[in-house]
């Protein structure tokens, strides 16, 4: 792991999903981890990356996406497609991804866990079955706006973004988000909820922010 107290310490992209994996792997048993940040932080593809690195290091992990728990468009659109207010207090489950995830995922859960639960762009329920999720598994949530919900996550990787930078990558059509990201920072302290937060302004060189 790298050390340091306080820091900020440059990473590649693979270094980074290896110091992610390191926290993990200091874990015995089961792992519930969250990989967050705005979408142009790109916290799928570093998910993906990390799932696929622990499952090479022999623990069975699970990669399960926030955008598959989104409530129904009757309520997540209750005011409008461009609702920034409605993005960050109503548009994700979390109830469900507590239920259906993240407890059975836990050290003394069932073990039964439902790796999607809501079609958005069909607007109707999966058909996907319940999997077994083994006793040192990994659930790796991916996904925006995710933090400071009081979720049970054993570690949490945040990728922290100026407001400048976002607005630059977030494309024309959805910048109506941005006021969503802000909220976010202000109300949900991202940064401070945690575990690891990463600045990724320049999301192919990011930089861990090490902590006392």
């Amino acid at each position: 792991m790298v050390t340091g107290a306080g820091s900020v310490v440059p990473l590649t992209r693979e270094r980074l999903a290896g110091e992610i994996v390191d926290a993990v792997l200091a874990h015995v048993g089961r792992v519930r981890v969250a990989v967050d940040g705005a979408p142009p932080t790109g916290p799928d593809e570093l998910a993906t990356d990390v799932t696929e690195r622990l499952r090479t290091a022999g623990r069975a992990a699970l990669l399960v996406r926030a955008g598959d728990f989104l409530r129904p468009a009757s309520v997540r659109l209750e005011f409008g497609r461009t609702d920034p207010d409605a993005l960050l207090d109503l548009a994700l489950d979390a109830a469900a991804l507590r239920r259906e995830v993240l407890d059975p995922a836990a050290p003394d859960g069932s073990g039964r866990v439902l790796p999607r639960l809501w079609d958005a762009a069909a607007d109707r329920s999966f058909r996907d079955g319940y999997v077994s999720f083994a006793a040192d598994g990994v659930v790796v949530v991916a996904g925006s706006l995710l933090l400071g919900r009081g979720l049970p996550f054993d570690v949490s990787v945040h990728l922290q973004m100026t407001a400048a930078v976002l607005a630059r990558r977030t494309p024309e059509d959805e910048r109506w988000t941005l006021p969503a990201y802000a909220r976010y920072d202000s109300e949900h302290n991202p940064a401070g909820a945690a575990t690891l937060l990463v600045r990724a302004d320049h999301p192919t060189r990011p930089a861990l922010v090490t902590r006392p």
